[in-house]
């Protein structure tokens, strides 16, 4: 009969962690500025009307397509809070056993969660960052799916957007 209880206490220790893991939430995007660091050079983020000259000083791969924000998975966190429970159980007596039953359970399931979107995976594709100086000092960054035969230190033209070499 002392079994019964402590089955309802382990279940709803991992729905309760299963909840709480729900409210986790991910940034929107890369970030930067206060409290975040500074981003690590000036971006440019429409291209230039007109034709400018300059020089590349840096390219750097750039997987596209990455995901940064993921609803929570359920269905991870609910076995996975489940799991933590169950384990957390077989420690301690008492109060302290129940409290092992509740940590286990959330960290279970943050655990869970974290594995079941591991399992998805991320679609990229590959995309470089293309930095270029102008020849009046400006730093202007393009985001493009292929570098082609560009080299940092080549001398490059662009054209309304589109960089070509020479």
């Amino acid at each position: 009969m002392r079994k019964l209880p402590r089955l309802a206490a382990v279940l709803s220790s991992g729905a309760a962690a299963a909840m709480l893991a729900a409210c986790v939430s991910y940034p929107a995007g890369p970030v930067a500025g206060p409290g975040y660091g500074p981003a690590p050079y000036p971006m440019h983020s429409a291209p230039v009307a007109g034709t400018e000259h300059g020089r590349i000083v840096n390219i750097e791969y750039v997987p596209v397509g990455a995901v940064y924000r993921r609803p929570p998975n359920a269905f991870g966190a609910i076995v996975g809070g489940i799991a933590g429970a169950l384990i957390g159980n077989q420690f301690g007596s008492g109060g302290g056993r129940a409290a092992a039953t509740v940590l286990g359970g959330v960290a279970g399931a943050g655990i869970g969660n974290a594995i079941a979107h591991n399992q998805a995976g991320v679609v990229t594709q590959p995309g470089y960052r293309i930095t270029m100086q102008t020849d009046q000092g400006l730093v202007r960054t393009y985001e493009v799916p292929a570098t082609g035969d560009l080299r940092v230190g080549d001398r490059v033209r662009v054209d309304n957007g589109v960089i070509y070499r020479g």
